[in-house]
């Protein structure tokens, strides 16, 4: 028996991992800790029903709150490489799913972070790093600066790591694959 599964763009996607805030439409919304645990249930639930489908034994699923009020889901447990894959696309696709999943399920978009034995925690210090050091590099050179092209998550933290950086401003340039940050010095 096969299920049919609705499709939803790219773009909701993109925004449902991306989103810095918890929205519904234009309103921002606040969440009771009792929304936020049926958040957490949601979402974990999904990865569950996903992991069931990877030879990868016993995990534990460690739930917890970021520093720019996302839900962080950790992965832990051996040998884990087959999500985290290629330069990090594997968990990307996972963190996609259960993003579209909780988003469909819940109604409304809250940002959701899977990460893999704290993989996207030391990316994301690699990416805070370069931009930092992008940024300096635009004010030094009086002109702007592109970076590779990231995945909206990526975009993201860097924008995240740059917004109180009054030397520089960054804005996200191109389509799809090709959607990359360009830091700009600020006029002075």
């Amino acid at each position: 028996m096969s299920e049919q599964v609705e499709e939803m763009p790219q773009e909701d996607f993109a925004a449902a991992e991306a989103s810095e805030s918890l929205t519904n439409g234009n309103e921002e919304l606040e969440v009771t800790d009792e929304e936020l645990d049926a958040i957490a249930d949601t979402a974990i639930g999904a990865l569950q029903d996903i992991l069931k489908h990877f030879d990868i034994g016993e995990v534990t699923i460690d739930e917890y709150e970021g520093d720019e009020g996302e839900l962080i889901l950790d992965i832990t447990g051996s040998d884990l490489a087959v999500l985290i894959g290629r330069h990090g696309k594997t968990l990307d696709a996972l963190q996609f799913l259960v993003s579209a999943i909780t988003v469909r399920k819940i109604g409304y978009r809250y940002p959701v972070v899977v990460d893999v034995e704290g993989y996207k925690g030391r990316q994301r210090e690699k990416l805070e790093n370069i931009a930092r050091s992008k940024a300096d590099y635009a004010v030094n050179r009086g002109h702007s600066v592109s970076l590779r092209p990231m995945s909206p998550y990526e975009r993201r933290i860097v924008h995240i790591a740059l917004r109180d950086d009054e030397r520089v401003y960054t804005e996200s340039e191109g389509e799809g694959p090709s959607r990359h940050i360009v830091i700009f010095p600020a006029e002075g």
